[in-house]
């Protein structure tokens, strides 16, 4: 905590909910995230209260002004019936918050850019452990491909392996709002049952819809967050064994070969 306080960047940040880090991100794959779903961006880079509130906001405002409907229509080739189907009331307000969060996610993951590249030269230092009355969280190598597979089981596992609690959380509840409005696994049921056609007219089709986006986040952030995760335990580690185990004026002498 001191070496936090002393230096003016910091890349990292281990607490009890989750290890808070910034590192060098495209700025095009952030914005392609809230772009495909509005907050999805601003998760990635931490910035939790920006996201989780965009998020909401697009599934209310989604949801109200039947997008998800419309685009359904026209998947189906009937586009009057997508054009008439639009509440504008809603839409109006749907399309500056869309651009903000696709503009915003971009210039803010920009800036991350360019602070990480100056908390590099400082060098700085940070705890790889904390404990407390609720939970542990410690910096240790993971693979990502197990987060990978968790996440493809059910969105939200991914992130609990890795330890990122809040949006774990997030990405779970979100996920049980989604199954149950879209009747998924009720449908699912009936088609394992050989019910093909109370599966398909079980199905809600606008909520369905917010899987895609849900399921390749949760698998995206979570296989990412372990790659980065080990990067910054092997960067940690390195710290600590450079500090405590060789000197700086040591130097390895290589033997001359005799004539």
């Amino acid at each position: 905590m001191n070496n936090q306080r002393k230096t003016r960047r910091t890349t990292a940040y281990v607490s009890l909910l989750g290890t808070t880090q910034i590192h060098l991100r495209n700025p095009y794959v952030v914005a392609w995230w809230s772009a495909a779903f509005p907050g999805f961006g601003h998760l990635l880079l931490s910035k939790y209260l920006r996201g989780f509130s965009l998020f909401i906001w697009e599934v209310v405002v989604n949801t109200q002004s039947n997008i998800n409907f419309s685009m359904i229509y026209s998947f189906e080739g009937k586009i009057q019936l997508a054009k008439d189907i639009l509440d504008t009331r809603w839409l109006l307000i749907y399309i500056p918050v869309y651009i903000f969060a696709i503009w915003d996610s971009y210039r803010t993951t920009v800036d991350l850019n360019r602070i990480y590249v100056l908390a590099q030269h400082e060098d700085n230092k940070f705890s790889p452990f904390k404990i407390g009355a609720m939970e542990i969280n410690y910096l240790d190598k993971r693979s990502p491909l197990v987060a990978f597979m968790w996440s493809l089981f059910a969105p939200g596992l991914g992130q609990l392996y890795v330890h990122r609690i809040v949006t774990a959380f997030f990405v779970i509840v979100w996920s049980v709002v989604f199954f149950y409005y879209s009747h998924a696994l009720e449908a699912i049921i009936l088609l394992f049952q050989g019910d093909i056609q109370r599966s398909t007219d079980a199905i809600r089709g606008e909520w369905l819809l917010f899987f895609p986006s849900l399921y390749g986040f949760a698998v995206f952030d979570a296989y990412m967050n372990t790659i980065e995760n080990n990067k910054l335990f092997e960067i940690e580690q390195r710290h600590y064994l450079r500090a405590n185990y060789q000197c700086s004026s040591f130097k390895i002498q290589t033997s001359r070969k005799k004539e």
